[in-house]
């Protein structure tokens, strides 16, 4: 358990649920006392609806708050600014002023995309969202769970190191833990010093021990298995919380489980 509060980053392969598993586990620490800040670093951007927000009140992405990134780097994206700008950027205050209460009452924040280093943008949107997720993740006294693309793109090296856990979300299937495992060897070189793999979707002990299996040789160990569930589908499908539809014991179980394992805890 960290000293401070948890702070896990989520990623895995797209249409594997992990941003289900993100908004959920942060709805269950919210529900056990925390106060938790959610984080969509997904240009998908799906958290709000896990997180009981309408897309029409979901937060703005601070990437196209066009006049506070000209206001704190000094240089509007888009235009011809030169090569001047600042790179540290005020942003202590962004993360009460842009975010939105969901439910069980989970502030969510909405990044936007961060070009990634090989892209050759060298940019105000960058500096500014590099600058906010090192805040959010070394400075903020908040618990915080951020919904991230399959890689670490967004994250610089000083911030893959403040992060408590690295939970990769992967599913029954030879492409999920392919992924899984590039994610794991770019997250040692980016300095993570923990990381976990949560299996979703798994029928049955016998496709337990087949993904164990599987990922032992790619020298992954499976911590963490969420059955199939109907309810949880159905939920997907209408854009809801699981949490909000139908009475899944062993899910909710199974990712009560998990939530309790990132903060090394049985509290909740």
């Amino acid at each position: 358990m960290s000293r401070g509060p948890m702070k896990v980053a989520v990623v895995g392969k797209g249409g594997v649920g992990k941003t289900t598993v993100a908004g959920s586990m942060a709805r269950i620490w919210a529900r056990g006392g925390l106060r938790v800040l959610a984080v969509d670093a997904d240009p998908a951007a799906h958290l709000h609806s896990v997180l009981g927000i309408a897309r029409s009140e979901m937060p703005h992405p601070i990437s196209e708050e066009l006049d506070l990134i000209e206001e704190r780097t000094g240089a509007r994206p888009g235009t011809s600014q030169g090569p001047f700008f600042k790179l540290n950027p005020r942003v202590e205050d962004i993360p009460d002023r842009y975010s939105k209460l969901g439910s069980d009452g989970v502030s969510l924040l909405v990044t936007g995309t961060i070009k990634a280093a090989g892209s050759g943008c060298f940019c105000p949107e960058n500096a500014i969202l590099r600058s906010l997720l090192e805040h959010i993740i070394l400075e903020r006294g908040d618990a915080v769970v951020v919904d991230m693309e399959a890689g670490l793109e967004q994250f610089g090296r000083a911030t893959c190191r403040g992060v408590d856990m690295l939970l990769i979300v992967i599913e029954p299937g030879s492409r999920s833990m392919e992924t899984a495992a590039r994610m794991a060897e770019l997250s040692h070189e980016m300095g993570v010093k923990n990381m976990s793999v949560v299996a979703n979707r798994v029928r049955g002990k016998e496709e337990a021990d087949a993904v164990a299996e599987l990922l032992a040789s790619h020298s992954l160990k499976l911590d963490y298995v969420l059955p199939y569930s109907e309810a949880v589908a159905k939920a997907d499908m209408l854009g809801i919380s699981p949490l909000d539809h139908g009475d899944d014991n062993e899910w909710l179980s199974s990712v009560r489980r998990l939530s309790n394992g990132m903060l090394g805890s049985d509290r909740i």
